[in-house]
């Protein structure tokens, strides 16, 4: 089992940044998937971002392709999301999800960012919100 609590949510104003971080805590292994995922109420969810830790190979949605930096710190387990240039339509809850990868062989981002939702465990969300 891994636990995951994010932070770093809050209030900005348009182009402005905002920094979130996930800490796992649990069965860590060496390999797995982190990403990020972002739900606004009766709305469907959305993919953000997905990283796998063991070679850093990172995937974006293209609505924050270039605006959104995703990284990983392995000593301290601990996953990121530096969000730039955010607006408005960023306003979400954003949401931490994390996979053991326990099969052999390189995993990409992408491939991260797909298992993820249906296979991962989240966290229990922080709020984004982004005023024009």
């Amino acid at each position: 089992q891994i636990q995951l609590v994010e932070s770093g949510g809050g209030s900005v104003q348009a182009g402005g940044s905002l920094r979130l971080s996930c800490a796992a805590s649990g069965d860590t292994s060496s390999h797995y998937c982190m990403g990020w995922f972002r739900q606004v109420r009766g709305h469907e969810r959305e993919g953000v971002a997905a990283i796998y830790n063991a070679t850093g190979s990172q995937y974006y949605a293209d609505s924050v392709n270039g605006r959104f930096f995703i990284s990983h710190d392995n000593a301290e387990n601990t996953l990121y999301l530096q969000m730039n240039s955010l607006k408005p339509e960023d306003t979400s809850v954003y949401y931490c999800v994390a996979l053991l990868i326990r099969e052999a062989g390189r995993k990409s981002g992408n491939y991260c960012y797909t298992r993820l939702p249906a296979s991962g465990t989240w966290g229990q969300g922080t709020q984004v919100t982004v005023s024009s």
